[in-house]
């Protein structure tokens, strides 16, 4: 049996720094949270380039967009989707390694995000973050080559 769902690709990047990493924070209705840079890709634009655009509108920073490191699915219900929409919802998150080319840190204005920042990589755990943070760290470390996560290690 086949359900319908909406589906919407998106591409983010984890940007390392003197052992800190790149967050934007994300705020919707009532979620929030820290997350990576990126977000949703526009209609025919290749990952790659809507990574390196939604870095720049979230950060101000220019990026170099490197090695795809994998893919998390996320899957939300209809009935908890934020944006009200009636049926489930799935996202691809291409998750890239990226570097700083150019630009200056800045908010983005009238977006998702309200400001982002290098937070120490120790600091990471303990913070309020999307579930697409740790699993961007671990396809960071782990670097499957398949790009897809095992399962959490019990």
């Amino acid at each position: 049996m086949s359900l319908n769902f909406d589906t919407r690709p998106a591409a983010y990047a984890v940007i390392i720094r003197d052992g800190a990493i790149l967050l934007a924070y994300w705020k919707q209705g009532a979620k929030e949270g820290w997350t990576l840079p990126g977000g949703g890709l526009d209609l025919a634009e290749h990952p790659v380039d809507g990574c390196r655009r939604e870095v720049y509108e979230e950060t101000g920073y220019d990026a170099r967009i490197g090695a795809m490191l994998g893919i998390d699915v996320g899957h939300w219900p209809a009935e908890i989707r934020i944006d009200g929409g009636e049926r489930d919802f799935q996202s691809l998150r291409l998750v890239y390694e990226a570097s700083i080319t150019g630009g200056e840190l800045r908010h983005e204005v009238n977006g998702s995000t309200t400001h982002a920042a290098w937070i120490p990589l120790a600091e990471v755990e303990g913070l309020n973050k999307v579930s697409l943070v740790d699993a961007a760290l671990r396809l960071y470390r782990e670097r499957p080559l398949n790009g897809k996560l095992s399962s959490p290690r019990t």
